[in-house]
């Protein structure tokens, strides 16, 4: 495990960037009555469900959506949890605007949402001071598997995605060098080589 390794001090900090297939994951928040469809429903869909040990109440990941893991140490960059999380944010919303998106966080909540629809979302774990888990960025993905969940466990929450906001398809390489380059202006680093993981 990458955490384990890195709290070992056996490798250093690392960014995966990756993409997963159809699943609903229920972090260590969520409830089961978010989950809105019946079990037979999802897997006729071809959806699975896992729980896992994130931070965080349940989400849909899918083909098209970039996530983004970060196994770093809090301790190299002096932040606590919280100040963690808005820099992730940062990384999110600079990529955004890159892409000329104007997006925002709302107070009071985790992610990044353009107007009043979510297009970024978090839930991470720490332990030993070292992270895992990370974000997920709607780019190319299908949006309608959010229908069958409260996303963030927020009923009528409505998604958005960078394909619709631009009203066209985009090379999710191109938004996978963007995510790149402005976590390595977030979290100072040269990038050494990129992990990543398709379906």
């Amino acid at each position: 495990m990458l955490q384990h390794a890195r709290l070992q001090g056996r490798i250093d900090n690392v960014l995966l960037i990756l993409q997963h297939p159809p699943v609903i994951t229920l972090g260590r928040k969520a409830k089961e009555e978010d989950i809105l469809a019946e079990i037979e429903e999802l897997e006729k869909r071809g959806i699975k469900v896992f729980i896992t040990d994130r931070g965080g109440k349940v989400t849909y990941h899918g083909p098209g959506q970039l996530i983004g893991y970060p196994i770093l140490s809090l301790s190299d960059y002096n932040l606590s949890v919280g100040e963690y999380i808005r820099q992730l944010e940062e990384v999110i919303l600079f990529t955004l605007k890159d892409l000329d998106i104007e997006a925002k966080r709302i107070p009071g909540q985790i992610g990044v949402w353009v107007g009043k629809k979510k297009i970024a979302s978090l839930g991470i774990k720490v332990r030993g001071g070292v992270t895992s888990h990370g974000f997920a960025l709607n780019v190319n993905n299908d949006l309608t598997p959010f229908l069958l969940i409260n996303p963030c466990g927020i009923k009528g929450l409505e998604v958005t995605s960078i394909r619709i906001l631009l009203k066209k398809e985009i090379e999710l390489k191109e938004v996978e060098e963007l995510i790149i380059k402005n976590f390595c202006q977030v979290f100072p680093a040269e990038p050494k080589r990129t992990l990543n993981f398709g379906l």
